[in-house]
């Protein structure tokens, strides 16, 4: 027959035993409750429930330190919502919960009703229960939170009890610091991908398209208009007058903006690949389709797709993107189901779309499906008032490119408005570059612009436009030593109001003189 003291000893083994594999099964649910989610709050809220049916921990609470505010704030209750304690706080040192954080040490009670510093703020725990509350630490940087929670009465094993709690304290602390590492994370690439949106926003907004002639403000205010709307606009313009910049504009400016911008020159390829391009295509479509392929409509699902030199397609392929335009669906190449879009379709064009569909080149369907809302883009000479603001803005961005300061003069902005521009703006850049190329001192001069190659004097000075000449010929001294006989007899013109004997008079020339100097410098005379 066992001894009493053996018998004691023995339900105490068997007691430690059985509280050792409930903390184990409820220590495995734990870390995987801990593993599904990196939402903290709800969470934690589960582990809580977890250590209250397996563990037989009551009460279970979980504080975490604001670093900001230096508190301990309610983070999860169990079994309930903890919004409702947000405002409740503990001071570091305050109460139990408060010494736990300081001490960064456990701290157990035997009965709650026991200890005159126990602050039951909530209004939670049972007074004759045991309370048991250990510090949540975050690697070696002290403790961050408190965990606690109140184990059965008359059990004992306190001690027990505690050391579990420890290991899921630790536990927690780790999905802390992973929660807290990923929001971080998550908040910088937010403040980059904000900061890149006013960036993309300002680099396509109106203030970056340089424009004072009226024809260029009645395009703002078309664009100011229709970005407000999911409207299809064509815009139509020679080539290099900026469309490509009005469809920044209005995509940037839309509530699409957040969405994608999808862009796609329809002239660079053939019809075969435009499909694939623009609709995607299925694995084993063709030969080399290896696997599958979303194409520029489901890429630009939601946002704003560009189609660029829309007039080159095909007759052909012209019936395929009518049906999208007009239901929002199509199929993959080599798939048979149908797919739907939310897109956008913004197109633009150089051609003579009018004369295509009276010569059957293009369908009037998709004519008039495209010619929505259409904006015309003006050509660099009928707004050559521009070209001064123009040429500077191109000579800034060629200085940021070169990394070094870019100057153009006066004297080089007046040759330039006397070219008529046939390439309109992307010609005009291209010749800002040849003349920093050219341009050793950093000085864009007229003889840095008159080695670039335009050929000025074949064009001669067309005046048709009375506000682009003054804009640059008021108030010039015609005493100048760097204006050109050219340049000076023009801007006496100008300032005379294009009469020769005025002119004439402010050269100290008779009317004999200039009229001969009108005609063998190929200044072509306004007429009124």
């Amino acid at each position: 027959m066992n001894s009493p003291v053996t018998d004691f000893g023995s339900a105490e083994d068997a007691l430690r035993l059985a509280l050792l594999e409930s903390q184990l099964a409820a220590l495995f649910e734990v870390s995987s409750v801990l593993s599904r989610s990196l939402n903290l709050r709800q969470t934690l809220r589960e582990v809580l429930g977890v250590l209250h049916e397996c563990g037989r921990m009551s009460h279970g609470l979980v504080c975490l330190l604001d670093e900001e505010r230096g508190e301990l704030l309610i983070s999860a209750i169990h079994d309930k919502d903890a919004e409702p304690f947000e405002k409740i706080s503990y001071q570091p040192g305050e109460g139990v919960i408060g010494r736990i954080l300081s001490t960064n040490a456990p701290w157990i009670l035997p009965r709650v009703a026991d200890e005159p510093n126990f602050l039951d703020r909530l209004n939670l725990y049972d007074q004759n229960l045991p309370f048991i509350g250990v510090p949540i630490r975050c690697g070696e940087d002290g403790a961050i939170g408190v965990f606690a929670a109140q184990p059965p009465a008359g059990e004992g094993l306190l001690a027990d009890r505690s050391r579990f709690l420890e290991m899921v304290a630790n536990l927690i602390g780790q999905a802390v610091r992973l929660a807290r590492t990923v929001e971080a994370e998550q908040q910088a690439l937010r403040e980059e991908r904000d900061k890149l949106r006013r960036e993309v926003k300002g680099a396509h907004g109106f203030d970056s398209i340089i424009g004072r002639a009226n024809s260029m403000r009645l395009v703002f205010d078309q664009v100011r208009q229709v970005a407000k709307w999911n409207t299809t606009v064509l815009i139509r313009g020679e080539s290099g007058t900026g469309k490509e910049l009005i469809a920044n504009a209005i995509h940037y400016n839309s509530p699409r903006a957040r969405a994608a911008f999808i862009k796609l020159n329809c002239a660079a390829l053939p019809d075969n690949l435009l499909e694939s391009e623009l609709f995607g295509h299925e694995k084993g479509a063709f030969t080399g389709a290896v696997s599958l392929r979303k194409g520029r409509f489901e890429q630009a699902d939601g946002g704003t797709l560009f189609l660029d030199e829309i007039g080159e397609i095909s007759p052909a392929f012209q019936a395929k993107l009518l049906r999208v335009l007009q239901e929002g669906e199509f199929e993959r190449v080599g798939g048979g189901r149908t797919l739907k879009v939310d897109v956008r379709v913004i197109a633009a064009t150089n051609r003579d779309l009018e004369a295509g569909v009276r010569a059957g080149e293009f369908r009037e369907d998709l004519y008039y499906r495209l010619n929505v809302m259409p904006i015309r883009m003006p050509a660099l000479r009928e707004r050559i008032e521009d070209v001064p603001d123009l040429a500077r803005f191109l000579v800034e961005k060629v200085a940021r490119l070169q990394g070094r300061e870019l100057e153009i003069t006066d004297s080089a902005l007046r040759v330039l408005m006397r070219y008529d521009w046939p390439g309109n703006v992307r010609e005009l850049e291209n010749c800002m570059e040849r003349a920093a190329v050219m341009s050793e001192q950093g000085i864009i001069d007229r003889d840095v612009i008159n080695l670039t190659g335009i050929d000025v004097s074949a064009v001669g000075a067309d005046f048709s436009q009375p506000s682009a000449v003054a804009a640059t010929t008021s108030q010039i001294d015609l005493n100048d030593p760097d204006l050109d006989e050219r340049e000076r007899v023009i801007a006496a013109l100008e300032e005379a109001g294009w009469v020769q004997a005025k002119a004439a008079r402010l050269l100290n020339m008779t009317p004999r003189q200039i009229a001969y100097r009108i005609q063998t410098l190929n200044i072509r005379m306004r007429q009124f």
